[in-house]
């Protein structure tokens, strides 16, 4: 990023239509270096949880008739900032500067002496377009395609627009923020030359799982738009081209498309199942229910390490457990050669992936993913008067140690971590499960399911969950969830994150 001197620097970054994938790299580092982010209504949660924990956040509206800080307050706000020689972030919607005002920033960038960069992104019209499966050129359809403001004020005395030549000249239209004004739109293409069967679509909040595409004619698309109740933010498609999306269209067929799922995992451990999700359509709420942390103390843990040499296996529970044992054992100033004549046990393929990560590959890896198949898999070796070390978390489940101490092993069980309620947005989705937008809750361990129903008001809790589809990633974390009074439609038949992602796409309830 840019050194810092006496007067900071303003990037206007274009954050692209929707997608958070659809930001540059360039866009990514500048936002993730930036000491002020100013923002608007349409930039990603995704893209602004990538910038610098210390970073300050202001955002300033910019949605349609409501704007937090008007476009004069902006500008002065980004000189200000950049004049304590801080580095600015202006993060936009689309492309700075199509339709996004980023010429009017840097004309007062420039009027107030600071260093500015502008970062394309990609424009609404580019990636709605796409993500509708309308190509807005084709050599079979038009060459040419014009991009047009449809906010212009529908009472003024005269257009600035030349509608002729856009009715008459230009092979693909594409309007911006225009569905407040798409009569208008409609009635000057006709009234100036264009027939009145040209192919319209209209599509709102393209390429985000929440997009949605109503195509039509220029005679008839004011009534299929009021009929689907599609609002700004949209943007409007005029042309033959839009007829390609009949075979075209890729997005909007995916099979969870526009199912709003709350995922309840750890934040930093989320992003698997997210993007899975996300992947085939899903709109993700993510709510975490549990922070994982270290212990309260070492002391259990270093006390094992330091007598690494007395123990003939040590079986990982979870990844968390593979990751706290090896950090720990690197702070102790050992590596993974400490372990060589160790052999290991872990629960799950995600689980002995982690310690390959590492440097070890698992010994034994049971059939299925639970505490009890370890127990199964152990029962061909011989334990007894063997010393087993099991690091896991504080709230483990009492099965494992209990049973291999019973096979004549001796259990030492220490705590590798620990596990608390999340600071998370239950606000924000309790308001969602009350207004009905929620489909589903997904459920990765038991503490997710205690901590998700700790967030619930108790005497609201079965009302709000009422029409929410559970899915469990496994039968102990049903069992808890059934325990506490939900009911479980979904559970995986491979306890992971890939299978629980197949049982959700399986189910047809």
């Amino acid at each position: 990023m840019y050194s810092k001197n006496k007067t900071g620097k303003v990037f206007l970054v274009g954050a692209g239509p929707g997608d958070p994938g659809l930001i540059t790299v360039k866009g990514r580092n500048c936002i993730a270096g930036a000491d002020v982010v100013v923002y608007d209504y349409l930039a990603s949660p995704v893209l602004l949880a990538e910038t610098n924990p210390d970073a300050e956040m202001i955002y300033v509206g910019k949605k349609g008739g409501d704007h937090t800080l008007p476009q004069d307050g902006i500008n002065a706000l980004i000189v200000e900032k950049a004049k304590q020689g801080k580095v600015v972030v202006r993060l936009k919607g689309g492309d700075p500067f199509i339709f996004g005002r980023g010429g009017e920033e840097a004309e007062v960038l420039i009027a107030a002496g600071i260093p500015f960069e502008v970062v394309p992104g990609v424009t609404a019209a580019i990636g709605a377009s796409a993500y509708a499966g309308i190509p807005l050129t084709h050599r079979d359809y038009t060459s040419d395609v014009a991009f047009v403001t449809g906010h212009e004020d529908p009472t003024k005395a005269e257009s600035s627009i030349d509608w002729k030549a856009l009715a008459t000249g230009i092979g693909t239209l594409v309007f911006f923020m225009g569905v407040k004004n798409l009569p208008t739109i409609a009635a000057n293409l006709v009234s100036n030359g264009c027939a009145a069967d040209t192919p319209v679509a209209v599509i709102r909040w393209g390429t985000t799982p929440k997009q949605k595409t109503v195509t039509g004619t220029l005679d008839t698309i004011v009534d299929e738009t009021r009929k689907a109740g599609l609002k700004a933010p949209a943007i409007i498609i005029v042309g033959g081209v839009v007829n390609l999306r009949k075979t075209m269209q890729w997005f909007e067929t995916r099979p969870l498309m526009g199912r709003r799922i709350v995922v309840t995992r750890a934040r930093e451990q989320a992003s698997d199942l997210v993007h899975q999700l996300t992947e085939c359509g899903a709109e993700c709420i993510q709510c975490p229910t549990i922070q994982v942390v270290p212990p309260p103390n070492w002391e259990s843990l270093d006390k094992a390490i330091g007598i690494l040499s007395q123990y003939d296996w040590v079986v990982f529970t979870s990844v968390n457990g593979v990751d706290y044992f090896f950090r720990r054992l690197f702070e102790n100033g050992l590596d993974v050669r400490s372990l060589g004549h160790i052999k290991t046990a872990t629960i799950g393929p995600a689980t002995a992936d982690r310690l390959r990560a590492w440097g070890l590959k698992s010994d034994l890896l049971p059939e299925s993913y639970r505490a009890e198949s370890v127990v199964k898999a152990f029962s061909t070796t011989t334990l007894k008067g063997g010393r087993i070390l099991l690091p896991r978390a504080r709230e483990a489940r009492s099965v494992l140690p209990l049973e291999l101490t019973r096979m004549g092993a001796t259990v030492d069980e220490v705590t590798a971590y620990a596990t608390l309620q999340a600071a998370n947005n239950a606000e924000d989705m309790i308001a969602r499960l009350a207004a009905g937008t929620i489909d589903m809750v997904t459920f990765t361990s038991s503490s997710t399911v205690k901590n998700f129903c700790r967030l619930l008001p108790p005497d609201r809790a079965e009302r709000l969950m009422q029409g929410v589809t559970v899915a469990s990633i496994g039968p102990i974390t049903s069992q808890t969830a059934l325990d506490l009074g939900l009911s479980v439609a979904i559970e995986a038949d491979t306890y992971t994150i890939p299978g629980l992602v197949q049982a959700i796409l399986g189910y047809r309830g």
